[in-house]
């Protein structure tokens, strides 16, 4: 189980969701908006994936490596030969359905996804300081079941603050920006570098919730049917 996988609920939902990411950004979305889910990593090769769409639209790269790595956790899932035999019981598990979300930051043009060094965040964020990019997410949603799927990409313009030289050293030196989507998080150490977002917060953080809601919808479900339940008697609002 990946990273900041929270413990499943109690309470059988009506469908599993399984979160193909190791983010923790990403569970803790989900955490905080009261969803029920597991969370299994891919071993999707993005940078050779990315690589392959080199001259592709960032939107499109986005909801490329979304489709790999739901289908590759997907693919795990798959029931064996013995559920397939005649006369085997039918499983009273809900049905599954896989989300794998994949986010990059288009500026000026290009797209830039995990920089993996001090070097590169550097140089990102000098080029980006002051400016305007839009943080691109890739969803793609699939039934294991129908196989049915359903895909988007979500994007939201993030303006930055015009950094200084020692601002951004500053902030490289924490490790933060070296692993992430676009060099930086709103909800973390970058936020006091972000002037402000026009557009969906939740998908700057790496999983647009209202597009989930709409995925449902399109594969048939809603969004009570992945949500946790208060216990009983519970009035917290």
């Amino acid at each position: 189980m990946g990273l900041g996988a929270p413990p499943l609920t109690e309470t059988m939902t009506a469908v599993a969701l399984v979160l193909a990411s190791a983010s923790a950004s990403r569970a803790r979305l989900l955490t905080s908006a009261g969803i029920a889910f597991r969370q299994l990593s891919s071993d999707v090769a993005e940078d050779a994936l990315a690589a392959s769409l080199i001259g592709e639209p960032p939107a499109t790269i986005a909801l490329a490596l979304a489709r790999a790595k739901c289908e590759a956790v997907a693919d795990t899932l798959a029931p064996g030969p013995d559920s397939l035999a005649p006369g085997a019981a039918e499983s009273a598990e809900p049905p599954v359905l896989v989300l794998g979300c994949d986010s990059i930051l288009e500026f000026d043009g290009r797209a830039w996804g995990k920089p993996g060094s001090p070097e590169a965040a550097t140089e990102r964020w000098r080029r980006q300081r002051g400016g305007l990019g839009t943080l691109l997410t890739g969803h793609w949603l699939l039934d294991t079941a129908t196989h049915r799927a359903t895909g988007r990409t979500v994007g939201t313009e993030v303006t930055f603050v015009d950094a200084t030289d020692q601002e951004i050293a500053d902030y490289v030196a924490t490790g933060e920006p070296l692993w992430v989507a676009g060099a930086f998080t709103l909800e973390g150490r970058a936020g006091p570098l972000i002037a402000g977002i026009h557009g969906d917060p939740s998908n700057v953080i790496g999983l647009s919730l209202p597009a989930l809601r709409t995925m449902l919808q399109d594969l048939g479900h809603e969004l009570r049917d992945v949500a946790t339940h208060a216990a009983a008697g519970d009035s917290t609002p």
